[in-house]
């Protein structure tokens, strides 16, 4: 019989792709991680993995053995979920992840409500980039988080995780002057930090515009970045939820570039108490937060991006 938590690490294996980030992730050490992986091995009766030097890969049947891990793992935590959803009263502790213009904007109004009506559940929040949710969901030290994708920036789907849509943002660029984005081939820019979505998505745009954007500065708080502009910095894509409290000498151009923001958790986790609580608060959320902020657009003639995307 094969050794569920065994599996666990080549499910992480495969995703990592090296035994040193997998012992990270999940607190062991290498060594261990190394010795679990071999007895799977002697398990399965088949070589797992092709070893040169200190490079590990997998091999076609564990591959195809992680895909039946990723159904082992989803079975039993619905078997979890089941389980909780017999208890009379919501306990325990549930983990959110996610990026920090949500955190101000959706998540705080959400832990509100959930605190409100689940006062013996612990709420634990993690700021994050969304391209590390994963990871984080895998490794169990999340239950819910915000991820994100943009256009020209896809995100392949985690067969590890299931996603539901929350909202989707327009893209403007900021600047002091109304000008298109193929104007500013010249301009210095302001982006965030190499490695997240945010920054991808600003080269991606520029080059689908003709240019390569000379980036001059990085900030990852889209007020720094804001704040960059206004005093004459640089220009930068900024979405919606990024762009509530915008210096008014800045103008804001809308692109027809989009941000889309999911709702993410582990596959069969998607009915547990915590979780379902978690997604209808979060979506409630953004309805209110939808509803104010289209009524603001229209008093003030600013041209408001929300499109709040139904719960299912």
């Amino acid at each position: 019989m094969l050794d569920v938590r065994k599996l666990r690490l080549l499910r992480e294996l495969a995703h990592r792709e090296t035994i040193a980030a997998v012992a990270q992730a999940l607190s062991y050490t290498p060594s261990a991680v190394s010795q679990q992986l071999t007895a799977l091995e002697r398990e399965a009766g088949v070589r797992l993995l092709e070893r040169s030097g200190r490079r590990v890969t997998l091999t076609p049947a564990a591959m195809n053995l992680v895909a039946h891990a990723e159904t082992i793992l989803a079975v039993l935590e619905q078997a979890a979920a089941e389980l909780a959803g017999t208890r009379t009263e919501l306990t325990g502790t549930l983990r959110i992840g996610a990026f920090p213009t949500a955190v101000r904007t959706i998540l705080s109004p959400a832990l509100v409500a959930l605190s409100s009506n689940y006062p013996r559940l612990e709420l634990m929040v993690t700021e994050l980039d969304p391209v590390l949710a994963p990871d984080a969901l895998r490794a169990e030290s999340l239950d819910v988080a915000l991820v994100q994708d943009y256009d020209y920036v896809p995100v392949a789907p985690d067969a590890a995780l299931d996603t539901e849509p929350l909202l989707e943002e327009t893209v403007y660029l900021a600047a002091l002057s109304e000008d298109p984005l193929m104007t500013h081939a010249e301009s210095a820019w302001i982006a965030s930090t190499p490695g997240t979505l945010c920054h991808r998505m600003t080269v991606r745009a520029c080059e689908a515009s003709g240019f390569t954007p000379r980036i001059r500065h990085h900030a990852d708080d889209f007020g720094t970045v804001l704040a960059l502009v206004a005093a004459g910095q640089g220009v930068a894509l900024v979405p919606e939820l990024g762009a509530l409290a915008c210096p008014e000498d800045i103008t804001l151009t809308p692109l027809k570039t989009q941000r889309r923001t999911q709702l993410a958790y582990r596959r069969g986790t998607g009915n547990h108490p915590g979780v379902l609580a978690a997604r209808a608060a979060l979506h409630e959320a953004v309805a209110r937060r939808f509803s104010t902020q289209t009524e603001i657009a229209r008093s003030s003639g600013h041209p408001g991006g929300f499109t709040r995307v139904a719960p299912p």
